[in-house]
């Protein structure tokens, strides 16, 4: 071998040994805050919500395996004049979900990874609405069809996820991580189609 060929050869043994050291891990856990626009009734403006998300991944392989997350998201919704007098509200929401997780690139300082999930959303909309609920846009206050509600009712629905991680390695068990995400829900017998994303900290441990 050549003195170029060897030098080569250290670098692919280097890169292939910090590959190994920092993916081959059978767990991954993730503390990340996070950002959505979110619509909180039927014809409403979005409204920016604020999350907590946490959660955590089972490794097959160094490339695949399942991810089970619970997220909480606060915002304050603008309904506009009503009855009530008041035009902004409280409302928040929560999920557990969980689905597949594959990397798709791999480098021994960054990585990129795909992740689809679904499951179960609470919503909490009127808990800010002292006794009025979901809020009717009439004079009255009475609501003649579904339309005319300011607010989605309170209750359960699915919920699911597609969302590209981005991390970057600050050591080999710890990343910085960036999540860019389309979010569904189901609320009000309709489809949210909201657009964020997370950023925070995620940690592998347990070696294959």
């Amino acid at each position: 071998m050549t003195v170029e060929q060897r030098i080569r050869l250290r670098r692919q043994q280097r890169r292939a040994a910090a590959i190994h050291n920092t993916y081959d891990h059978d767990w991954e856990t993730y503390l990340t805050l996070g950002y959505l626009r979110f619509t909180p009734g039927p014809s409403r403006q979005r409204l920016t919500d604020w999350a907590w998300n946490t959660g955590l991944t089972r490794f097959f392989t160094r490339r695949a395996g399942i991810t089970f997350d619970a997220r909480g998201y606060y915002g304050m919704a603008y309904v506009g004049l009503n009855f009530t007098n008041q035009t902004r509200f409280k409302v928040s929401q929560y999920e557990l979900m969980a689905g597949p997780t594959y990397r798709i690139y791999v480098q021994p300082k960054y990585s990129a990874a795909v992740r689809f999930m679904g499951g179960w959303a609470l919503g909490d909309f009127t808990g800010d609405t002292n006794g009025y609920g979901s809020i009717c846009d009439t004079p009255s206050g009475v609501c003649t069809n579904s339309n005319q509600y300011l607010l989605y009712h309170d209750g359960s629905t699915y919920a699911a996820s597609a969302a590209l991680l981005l991390d970057y390695n600050l050591s080999p068990a710890l990343s910085f991580r960036v999540a860019p995400e389309y979010f569904f829900t189901g609320f009000g017998s309709t489809t949210q189609y909201s657009r964020g994303f997370t950023i925070g900290l995620a940690y592998r441990f347990g070696k294959q």
